[in-house]
């Protein structure tokens, strides 16, 4: 007995999930860092900010949106 996965999400899909995720994320970070950050090189603030949204957007947003929307889309 096999289990049938759900079809994945259309690549449009995927993509508004994946800002749904970004978006937020950023803006989050961005408000609580921008001060402190304020003065460093372009590079190392986007290092920063970077080191700390993908993470969080990988391991825990963006798979719990494709949770949400799987559940939306079965009904």
């Amino acid at each position: 007995m096999s289990a049938t996965l759900p079809a994945a999400p259309s690549v449009h899909r995927r993509a508004l999930i994946t800002w749904l995720a970004v978006y937020p994320a950023i803006t989050i970070t961005l408000g609580l860092l921008g001060s402190v950050t304020a003065e460093l090189p372009l590079a190392v603030r986007t290092l920063i900010l970077t080191a700390i949204v993908v993470p969080v957007v990988v391991y825990a947003l963006v798979p719990a949106l494709m949770k949400a929307n799987a559940r939306f889309t079965r009904g």
